[in-house]
């Protein structure tokens, strides 16, 4: 940061004064960053939900349609079929969704502001 833009405090701390209002927007700035960090905070809010309703679903599936998880499927039941053999591979696809679109998002705050992106998806496979 440029010497003029920083300001001590008595407490010995610096903070930014006189930022300029046009700050251009480049990969290593505060701004980008931030926006960076915003979506992925909402994707992993939303990667988080879809893995609390599976976990949770189950449980409150049992208690509100004790009938249906007591079916068999082979040779299990229901609730046991979810939880044994679907259970995991939901985690996976949860994990992959979450991979795959934390890439783009980084691909895309990277294009937007004019750069290239450090290590393309297509490496990443």
């Amino acid at each position: 940061m440029h010497p003029r833009l920083q300001s001590i405090d008595r407490l010995g701390t610096t903070s930014r004064v006189n930022q300029p209002q046009t700050e251009q927007l480049d990969i290593h700035s505060e701004a980008f960053l931030h926006r960076l960090m915003k979506g992925q905070l909402r994707l992993s809010i939303a990667c988080a939900a879809a893995f609390l309703i599976a976990l949770l679903g189950l449980p409150l599936a049992n208690y509100f349609f004790p009938e249906l998880m007591a079916k068999r499927i082979f040779g299990f039941t229901l609730s046991w079929f979810i939880l044994g053999v679907l259970f995991f591979p939901l985690v996976w696809v949860i994990a992959w969704f979450f991979i795959r679109r934390s890439i783009a998002l980084e691909e895309e705050e990277t294009q937007s502001v004019g750069g290239r992106a450090s290590v393309p998806a297509s490496h990443l496979e």
